[in-house]
């Protein structure tokens, strides 16, 4: 066993293991390409360092790339959505080194992710980008090492390719988030699903007959206000993007300013990957009661440190994941998961089934990575449509489901220009 790890405790172990069993079950993508890796080892010796959630989920994708020969490293993508008892089985059985314990202050965050830099990567799996932004500012003679890198959801990929923007990017970048397979999937369905789990989890609240305020209407907004719907939720959407807006009006959301929308919310859900998307004049207005989450990759959506000015005294915490703000007139407003994911911090993340599709694309892309690497550029690259479609054919044929196949008339017909009325 590994003697270079920091998590909360080995005893954990058992526990983690039967999890990490049971997320196995609905990932059969990934679990047929870790069969391949294991044949082919197409990772043998290349040291990789993953900045991800230490879910059960990650915890299937690490075995696969462990599988295929890689020399891994895992530390968490966020303070608050670290599984201990995945994190402990990781080092206790499969011998992976795992920096993460869940509720670490920043200092203990940031100096895991130093660990995880310590390792000496040629390959990164990032979920935020933090890890590629801590080596190029803090690390940069560690950057020779590296050959390149994946990035797991939208906000990470905002950062990268603002970083390719300013040519500060020093090697190439595959954009897992980009990947139909995974944004349509894991962003709409996973995140839907879980946002509203542990919404419900942290507050026992009938979501039927409230007021849900979405903050955004991306993919991810969009599997949150899908959901909410179906809970019986009267959704309203806030965007600034008027193709987005126009979408929404369409879906059949009412749609308006933050501002106006503040005053009659029940419950307000923020995925943007921007800030202060919930700021000071929008927490002035809001009913006495509010309840507050993000399900944005950093918690700087909600404009906290404004809500605790405008408070009298410190946060009550009157439930798990639940901080109650009590303003001078007596409204209180409800913070869950101290603004942090709510699907991870205060339930267990995307359900396993469509983690299957993503980590299916981290592993794959690691793979084409490894092979590719010298014919890149220092930009962010989408995940090849082949891998894409590849993924979404074995996922098909996991669920019993079949497909029509072109034939070769009518293949022709779709590449030629003769044809016509």
């Amino acid at each position: 066993m590994s003697t270079d790890y920091d998590i909360k405790d080995l005893d954990l172990a058992p526990g983690g293991r039967l999890r990490m069993e049971w997320a196995e079950r609905e990932m059969p993508v990934l679990r047929l390409i870790r069969e391949r890796f294991e044949k082919e080892k197409p990772l043998q010796g290349v040291r990789l360092s993953a900045c991800l959630h230490v879910t059960t989920e990650t915890a299937n994708l690490a075995r696969t790339l462990q599988a295929g020969g890689a020399e891994m490293v895992l530390t968490a993508s966020n303070p608050l959505s670290t599984q201990d008892d995945v994190a402990a089985a990781l080092v206790s059985y499969y011998e992976i080194p795992v920096f993460a314990i869940k509720g670490e202050d920043n200092e203990i965050y940031y100096k895991h992710l130093h660990a995880a830099i310590d390792h000496k990567p040629q390959i990164t799996m990032d979920d935020g980008a933090d890890l590629v932004s801590t080596l190029h500012k803090e690390r940069t003679e560690s950057l020779g090492d590296v050959i390149g890198g994946t990035e797991e959801t939208t906000t990470g990929v905002i950062r990268l390719r603002a970083m390719a923007k300013d040519g500060v990017l020093r090697y190439p970048i595959v954009a897992v988030n980009d990947a139909l397979t995974k944004h349509f999937f894991d962003n709409r369905y996973g995140t839907g699903q879980s946002t509203l789990d542990g919404v419900i989890r942290a507050t026992n609240v009938l979501i039927a007959g409230k007021t849900v305020v979405v903050g955004g209407y991306g993919w991810c907004s969009r599997g949150i206000s899908m959901r909410a719907e179906g809970l019986g939720g009267n959704v309203i959407v806030t965007e600034v993007d008027p193709l987005r807006a126009l979408e929404a009006v369409m879906d059949g959301y009412r749609v308006m300013p933050m501002v106006e929308a503040a005053p009659l919310g029940d419950i307000f859900i923020t995925s943007t990957g921007d800030i202060n998307v919930i700021d000071s004049h929008h927490f002035e207005v809001m009913k006495d009661g509010a309840i507050v989450a993000n399900s944005g990759h950093f918690n700087v959506e909600l404009n906290i440190p404004a809500l605790a000015e405008m408070a009298q005294g410190p946060p009550r915490r009157v439930r798990p994941s639940v901080d109650e703000y009590t303003l001078p007139d007596g409204r209180r407003v409800y913070l869950l998961a101290e603004g942090r994911l709510v699907n991870l911090a205060a339930a267990e993340g995307h359900p396993s089934a469509v983690m299957d599709m993503s980590f299916a694309n981290q592993a794959l892309s690691a793979e084409y990575m490894l092979h590719h690497a010298d014919d890149l550029e220092c930009v962010v690259y989408p995940v090849p449509e082949d891998i894409d479609q590849e993924i979404a054919r074995i996922k098909l044929q996991a669920m019993g489901v079949a497909i029509d196949v072109l034939t070769e008339e009518q293949q022709k017909y779709l590449t030629s220009w003769e044809e016509g009325t």
